[in-house]
C-alpha cells in the first residue's frame, strides 16, 4: 500500500472512530407531519374565525409581554366611543408634548399638531404610532372614569394622570370580554415592569375576533397605506403617509390585525386570514425575527387548514 494511501486510511479510520465516539446514544423520532410545524414563536394560538373557538394552542395561555398588540385594544375602546356617537370621528386630536416625545414606533406628529380622530386611528394601526397611542388616550381621558380599586397601581401614579382613565377603561373592556389574563398598563404597548405582563395569545385570539365583528375596525387594519393632512399649530397642513407594518397585507387572502415589537416581547404578530370559506385568526408571541414572525404565521395556517381539510 502506498504512503498516500496508508494515510488516507488512517484519516478515514479516524473519522469513522471520532463518529463512533461522538455519536449520541439515540435517535430523534421521524417528523411528524400531523403535528404542528416547528417556530420560532414563545407562544401561539389558532381560532375560528367564525366563531372565535380556540382549535390549537402551544403557551397559549402563558401571560407575556405583547408589545403594540396592545393598540388593538386601544382602537377597541375608541370605535366604542364612536358607535355610541359618530361625531367623535370628526374630533380633532391635537399632540402634546407627552405624544410627541413618545418613544418607540411613530406617526410622526409632532406637538401643536392635529388630526381628526378617524385619521389618528390610521397613525395608531398603521405604522404602529405610540405617539398616536397616547394622543388618543390624553383626548379621551377626561370622558371616561377613573379607575377602580384593581386596577395597575401605575394608573394612580402622576405620569399616568392625563391617560389613566382611558387605560382604566381598556381594562374594563378586557374583563367584559373575558379576557381573564389581560392587564394593560399602557394605550399602546406593555408598561410596567420588565417582570408584569400583558397578555396572552388565547386572549389576543379573542379580542381579534371579537374587534373584526366591527366593520370600521376591519377597515383599518386592512388598510395597507393612508395619506393625510395634518393641521400645523400656524394653520396650514402638511402630508403624513403611513405604512401598514403587517406584512402579509401583501398576500391574497390576508386581512389584519396587528404587530408588535419590542425586545421584551420579542416578535409578535396578531393575523387574520382566509382560505376558500374558511377563516382563521393566529396569534404569535415571542418570534426571534421580524420576518420570522410572518414564517412562523404562514407555516401555522398551512398547518391549521390542512387540519382543517382533512376533517370535513
Amino acid at each position: 500500500m502506498s504512503t498516500l494511501c496508508q494515510r488516507f486510511h488512517l484519516v478515514c479510520m479516524s473519522l469513522i472512530a471520532f463518529e463512533l465516539v461522538a455519536a449520541p446514544a439515540g435517535r430523534q423520532p421521524a417528523e411528524d407531519f400531523a403535528a404542528p410545524p416547528p417556530v420560532t414563536a414563545r407562544a401561539w394560538a389558532i381560532a375560528d374565525g367564525k366563531t372565535g373557538r380556540l382549535l390549537w394552542g402551544f403557551n397559549e395561555n402563558l401571560p407575556a409581554k405583547t408589545a403594540s398588540t396592545t393598540k388593538m385594544m386601544c382602537a377597541y375602546v375608541v370605535l366604542g366611543l364612536a358607535e355610541k356617537n359618530p361625531e367623535v370621528f370628526k374630533e380633532r386630536v391635537t399632540f402634546s408634548k407627552l405624544a410627541d416625545t413618545t418613544p418607540g414606533s411613530t406617526a410622526d406628529i409632532k406637538a401643536g399638531e392635529s388630526v381628526t380622530v378617524a385619521e389618528c386611528l390610521y397613525g395608531l394601526l398603521l405604522p404602529s404610532g405610540n405617539d398616536a397611542g397616547n394622543a388618543l388616550a390624553e383626548h379621551f381621558h377626561a370622558r371616561l372614569a377613573p379607575p377602580e380599586p384593581g386596577h395597575p397601581r401605575d394608573l394612580l401614579t402622576t405620569n399616568l394622570a392625563t391617560r389613566a382613565n382611558f387605560i382604566a377603561e381598556m381594562n374594563r373592556a378586557a374583563r367584559r370580554l373575558g379576557l381573564t389574563n389581560t392587564i394593560y398598563r399602557s394605550s399602546y404597548g406593555d408598561g410596567g415592569t420588565d417582570d408584569e405582563r400583558t397578555s396572552t395569545a388565547h386572549d389576543l385570539a379573542r379580542l381579534a375576533w371579537t374587534a373584526m365583528q366591527n366593520p370600521v375596525f376591519r377597515k383599518y387594519v386592512g388598510t395597507r397605506r393612508f395619506e393625510c393632512a395634518v393641521r400645523t399649530p400656524d394653520g396650514k397642513t402638511r402630508s403624513a403617509v403611513w405604512e401598514n407594518s403587517n406584512k402579509l397585507l401583501d398576500i391574497e387572502g390576508y386581512d389584519g390585525v396587528k404587530t408588535g415589537t419590542t425586545t421584551l416581547a420579542g416578535n409578535c404578530l396578531v393575523s387574520s386570514g382566509h382560505r376558500g370559506g374558511d377563516h382563521l385568526f393566529v396569534v404569535v408571541l415571542g418570534a426571534t425575527s421580524d420576518v420570522g414572525r410572518f414564517v412562523d404565521s404562514r407555516n401555522l395556517y398551512r398547518w391549521a387548514w390542512q387540519q382543517r381539510a382533512q376533517r370535513k
